[in-house]
């Protein structure tokens, strides 16, 4: 966990610093850029991500799904991560500095309609496909059991309520059918299902990391398996692609795989090497995830989910995936 946290957090400083020095510049477009019209979020068939491209970099794009490698509209909004569904996006960005952040709930026109401080460097971002629900992981120092090193922090807004959960510790927690607590607990990689109210997310506690179920409205997580990180949920609700360690040990980095939920059964993915990104779900055949090229360049590729196939470039220069369609 320490080394993932460690090289994360500094992959997550360059791109904010290159993101300050975007934020409010719109852009000139590149040669594969569309010259014309605005990102919409909108549900239709294209896919949103994070350019990471030398004239546009850190802003958020979409592209055809059907051309994802095509013409590109870009918008002058930057995000250092970026996230949208039902309509609803979800922009984490500097908040003027190296040091403070912010979350930003977007309309389908790219407009804020609410703005929340963070404490953290953002890291992950999800929306719930209706675009009431969304979540967030940071990472923060200060929590005294780490020894300064960083830790995380997922919280959960409902946009229908209002009602905020800044950290996921708060939570009443359930380990193999047990009350649990320990100040160790650090949560990331939330994903909803379509009711709106449970999710499932991490949760690595004295050295291990699970996969937790959580209820919104009841305040609780439970542990369902071990080694699953990042998780993100099928259209269809039935089955989870995550990345795992290789032989537990992040040090050795992450596979891809599908876990079906009723069977309890793991698909690896075709995707030999090391990723280290929360999947997303293209549709209900294809996962969508980004792998770095270079420092502050990355490109977004797509694996079968069914374990056949092979990995294939879908975006280059981008990263942050989201279908919108």
């Amino acid at each position: 966990m320490k080394g993932r946290i460690l090289a994360a957090i500094a992959g997550v400083l360059v791109l904010a610093g290159v993101a300050v020095a975007y934020v409010g510049f719109a852009s000139a477009r590149s040669h594969d850029v569309a010259a014309t019209g605005a990102v919409s979020l909108s549900p239709g068939p294209r896919l949103l991500f994070r350019s990471t491209a030398d004239a546009d970099r850190g802003h958020v794009a979409t592209v055809s799904a059907t051309d994802p490698g095509g013409a590109r509209t870009v918008s002058p909004l930057s995000c250092s991560r970026v996230y949208a569904a039902g309509g609803t996006g979800l922009c984490l960005r500097p908040d003027g500095d190296l040091t403070t952040y912010q979350l930003v709930v977007l309309d389908a026109h790219l407009a804020s309609q609410r703005e929340i401080p963070l404490v953290g460097l953002p890291n992950r971002a999800r929306v719930s496909a209706s675009g009431r629900m969304l979540a967030w992981t940071v990472f923060v120092t200060g929590d005294s059991y780490n020894g300064g090193m960083f830790s995380t922090r997922a919280g959960i807004l409902d946009t229908a309520t209002g009602e905020l959960a800044g950290t996921l510790e708060d939570y009443t927690v359930t380990v193999d059918g047990q009350p649990y607590q320990a100040a160790d607990l650090n949560f990331w990689g939330v994903t909803f299902t379509r009711d709106d109210r449970h999710f499932y997310a991490t949760m690595s506690t004295a050295g291990h990391r699970y996969l937790v179920a959580g209820d919104f409205a009841a305040h609780t997580v439970r542990t369902l398996r071990e080694n699953v990180e990042c998780p993100s949920l099928s259209p269809d609700g039935t089955r989870v692609a995550f990345k795992s360690a290789v032989d537990g040990d992040p040090a050795r980095g992450w596979r891809l795989a599908v876990l079906d939920l009723a069977r309890s059964t793991v698909t690896p993915l075709a995707e030999t090497r090391s990723v280290d990104d929360q999947p997303a779900w293209l549709d209900e055949h294809t996962i969508g995830y980004g792998v770095p090229r270079s420092p502050g360049h990355a490109d977004v590729w797509a694996v079968p989910a069914d374990g056949s196939g092979a990995a294939r470039l879908l975006i280059p220069e981008a990263e942050s995936p989201a279908a919108l369609g």
